[in-house]
């Protein structure tokens, strides 16, 4: 097996030897990373599901979670995970910046519009009275799903910084490469999302 097969989507060459052992190593590293922070969630999880039940008298997932919107949410962020995987097919494939650019821009847009989404219900959860500080259940809850928000902000400013390098370096291996993290990021944050929605709202709706 070659080492593009290997990378799929960096298209760096098949000579180009010294930089494909190069982005080996920075990709396992990054995938390193996720893996530690896979186990933050998890922890995050396990608690949320140990301190469910301490509601104290206060706001319950019942009376806070609303379907609808949680829904829309994962529609929107599934959807971002497609449109940056056309833009990974864009980078491979060779087309022209603008294509790809478009892609990415169409991804920000989603993440920007979920973002909203989520705030939205915050504060509406806070107009409730479901502060995090009211019982151990909000705690958890406000620990958990606020968190994949701040890691949906910091893909949506990485893809102004990685536009910004698109357009100033272009499409060398370095770039390629951080597109490449960029995209194992925004993917595992869908795979974050879809735990979210089954474990906290979908189980906290049937209780």
């Amino acid at each position: 097996m070659s080492d593009a097969v290997k990378h799929a989507g960096l298209n760096l060459g098949a000579t180009d030897e010294e930089t494909h052992e190069q982005a080996e190593s920075e990709l396992f590293g990054f995938w390193v990373f996720l893996m530690s922070d896979a186990v933050i969630f998890a922890l995050l999880f396990a608690t949320y599901g140990v301190m469910l039940p301490a509601t104290v008298g206060g706001p319950t997932p019942a009376s806070e979670y609303k379907i609808a919107p949680a829904f829309v949410e994962t529609l929107i962020l599934l959807t971002s995970s497609f449109t940056y995987g056309m833009a990974s097919i864009a980078m491979k494939h060779g087309e022209p910046r603008r294509v790809l650019l478009g892609w990415m821009g169409a991804t920000l847009g989603l993440g920007v519009v979920f973002l909203g989404l989520e705030l939205h219900d915050f504060a509406t959860m806070f107009g409730d009275g479901a502060w995090p500080s009211r019982s151990g259940y909000l705690s958890s809850f406000f620990a958990l799903v606020p968190l994949h928000g701040l890691h949906v902000l910091v893909g949506c400013v990485w893809l102004v910084v990685m536009a910004a390098q698109v357009l100033t370096f272009g499409l060398d291996a370095r770039v390629k490469i951080n597109l490449l993290r960029l995209g194992l990021f925004w993917h595992f944050l869908d795979i974050v999302w879809i735990a979210i929605f089954s474990v906290v709202y979908l189980q906290g709706l049937i209780r």
